[in-house]
């Protein structure tokens, strides 16, 4: 089923949200363009998280970072970055404190805040090739695990890997793992296929964030990693604030899935 602003553009779809009329996940939404998680952090811990990010490009891939005003300048440019997702989250000392849709009143001019790659984005290339994405076909968001892969270790930065999991013929994983692989900017190739025990998950029926998806007969899952590792880290950093998205509810930029490499490689020159 395809979502009915699948072909709506980047702005219209963000002119919504800052209305408040839409509040459901952005899967599928703007179809093409990339879409990105957020993280936003107090100044003195900025840093350091861009340091663990580096360390970690699978799981914490930067697409754009942003300071004292919560404006995009290359995603999107001119956008306020927090108002124009559906739903953020609040933490307090590295707990959930709320989630709310306009996140621009906990905003201090000593924050940073970060935009991170999002597998959403490389949906579009696997549905092109004749593989089905169930959270989309359902209009939901992507079932997500906490793991037992641990990220490099920086400053005071650690924890492990949250994974987003599809479920796939094994013919069609290993078709997937080629096709993504191709996009390391937004999580690259799967970190596991067929076996969740393998990386701490006990049940994928009960994702720790988004939805649970049904699974087809001879459907294995497969695992990539996903933008929400910043959150699961934030509750062992437990910094006085962090601002995030809500997972599932993305950042939706004016960027095209097929030039985000060449695009992020130009400004890095």
């Amino acid at each position: 089923m395809e979502n009915k602003y699948a072909h709506y553009t980047p702005q219209q779809v963000r002119d919504l949200i800052s209305k408040g009329e839409i509040t459901s996940s952005t899967s599928g939404m703007a179809a093409g363009y990339v879409q990105a998680n957020l993280i936003c952090l107090p100044g003195d811990y900025a840093e350091e998280f861009y340091e663990f990010a580096k360390l970690n490009p699978q799981p914490c891939p930067v697409l754009e970072v942003f300071e004292k005003v919560p404006v995009s300048h290359f995603l999107a440019p001119g956008e306020n970055i927090l108002s124009s997702i559906p739903w953020y989250n609040i933490y307090r000392d590295g707990k959930l404190e709320k989630t709310i849709q306009d996140a621009n009143e906990y905003w201090t001019e000593d924050m940073v805040g970060f935009l991170i790659g999002c597998s959403y984005s490389f949906e579009e290339a696997l549905l092109k090739n004749g593989i089905e994405i169930r959270h989309m076909t359902l209009g939901t968001p992507v079932p997500m695990f906490r793991t037992t892969i641990a990220c490099k270790h920086y400053g005071r930065f650690h924890g492990n890997y949250v994974v987003s999991m599809r479920p796939m013929t094994p013919e069609n994983a290993e078709k997937a793992k080629e096709i993504t692989e191709q996009f390391p900017r937004v999580h690259g190739g799967p970190v596991q296929i067929g076996d969740p025990a393998a990386i701490g998950i006990k049940d994928v029926d009960q994702p720790d964030y988004g939805q649970a998806v049904p699974f087809h007969e001879g459907e294995i899952p497969v695992f990539w990693a996903c933008g929400v590792t910043p959150q699961f880290v934030v509750e062992n950093v437990k910094p006085p604030i962090a601002i995030s998205h809500r997972p599932g509810y993305m950042f939706i930029s004016d960027i095209l899935n097929t030039e985000i490499e060449e695009k992020l490689a130009a400004r890095e020159k």
